[in-house]
């Protein structure tokens, strides 16, 4: 694939929506929750997709002035372990306690994740030029922090639905 303008600017698109989306979905769950560690989960998440969506406004800016040397950037990747554990607390793990909601959004959420992370991916591959190429998998890693740390969030609040409510085929 051949990096053009609008295929660029097509894919910045596309990742703004996806922050957007994000932000949609983890605000309404953080106002749906009724459990105060649950409603920081899902308020923290949200507030990272805002952050993201700035970050991908300045890039689309910027490419629009500098071409290509706008995807060039010295962007350090926030600490996965540190990210999960801002989130992810003993008071969450207590309060979402057989709880099918946060079970649920959860896993809603490591679906959007996923999607993002394989869509950033496929645009990685595709594209010629370096620096864009580079930007394309950096996305792909930023979703990749926030599966993983709802995967985690998710493997462990599920044991625990499981082993409170008696299902334990393991």
């Amino acid at each position: 694939m051949s990096d053009n303008r609008d295929a660029i600017l097509e894919i910045v698109g596309k990742a703004y929506q996806i922050e957007t989306d994000g932000y949609t979905f983890y605000s309404m769950t953080a106002e749906r929750a009724t459990k105060p560690a649950v409603q920081e989960l899902f308020s923290k998440l949200a507030s990272d997709e805002v952050q993201h969506q700035a970050f991908l406004k300045s890039v689309a800016k910027n490419y629009d002035e500098k071409g290509v040397a706008a995807f060039r950037f010295d962007a350090k990747m926030p600490d996965a372990g540190a990210v999960s554990s801002q989130i992810f607390t003993g008071r969450f793990r207590e309060q979402a306690s057989g709880a099918q909601f946060e079970l649920a959004v959860l896993s809603i959420g490591m679906t959007l994740e996923s999607n993002a992370i394989k869509y950033f991916t496929t645009a990685a591959k595709q594209a010629s030029d370096k620096e864009v190429r580079e930007f394309y998998q950096f996305l792909a890693d930023w979703e990749q922090q926030h599966y993983d740390s709802l995967q985690n969030i998710f493997s462990i609040v599920r044991s625990d639905h499981m082993a409170e409510s008696g299902f334990s085929p393991f």
